[in-house]
């Protein structure tokens, strides 16, 4: 099951807007896209990077808020196109989607320490460096206080005993 959702960052040059879609069985951010515009292509696209990332099988999950992108015939297409059932948040209820949520909060305390970037390139360069330090050394206490990558590894290592 993945989750997806969008925020947004100040800048200097006005907003930026960041669609992430979160793998949630280790917590691993495995699709994104930052564009100045909430359009359905943000989320799409972030869909979509996940999706040739990964290859899922046939079945994948993908859980939302209600949004307008989410719910767009263009972005339920994609996802039916890639097999993957669409669930969505009750309305008005933004605990359905924790974990997303949680994510916005640890970026934005992590990344925003002057309130403001002065470009959007500034802002992208920070977030995309704050990503990959999330995906590969930040520690979760819901995955055993593994990273996500590293908790990916020792689930296939176990998982290649179980088969021998």
């Amino acid at each position: 099951m993945w989750a997806g959702d969008i925020t947004y960052i100040r800048t200097a040059e006005g907003w930026l807007y960041l669609a992430a879609v979160i793998d949630l069985f280790s917590r691993h951010v495995v699709g994104w896209s930052l564009k100045p515009h909430m359009q359905t292509e943000l989320v799409k696209e972030a869909f979509l990077m996940a999706w040739f990332r990964r290859r899922p099988s046939t079945g994948l999950i993908f859980h939302s808020d209600r949004g307008s992108q989410y719910c767009s015939h263009e972005f339920q297409q994609a996802l039916k196109d890639c097999q993957t059932r669409s669930s969505m948040s009750r309305k008005g209820d933004c605990w359905d989607n924790a974990p997303t949520e949680s994510f916005w909060a640890r970026l934005k305390a992590a990344t925003l320490h002057s309130g403001t970037f002065a470009t959007h390139q500034d802002a992208k360069a920070v977030i995309m460096d704050w990503i990959t330090f999330y995906n590969h050394r930040r520690l979760h206490s819901t995955l055993g206080y593994l990273s996500p990558m590293d908790y990916e590894k020792r689930w296939r290592a176990a998982q290649h005993k179980i088969a021998a």
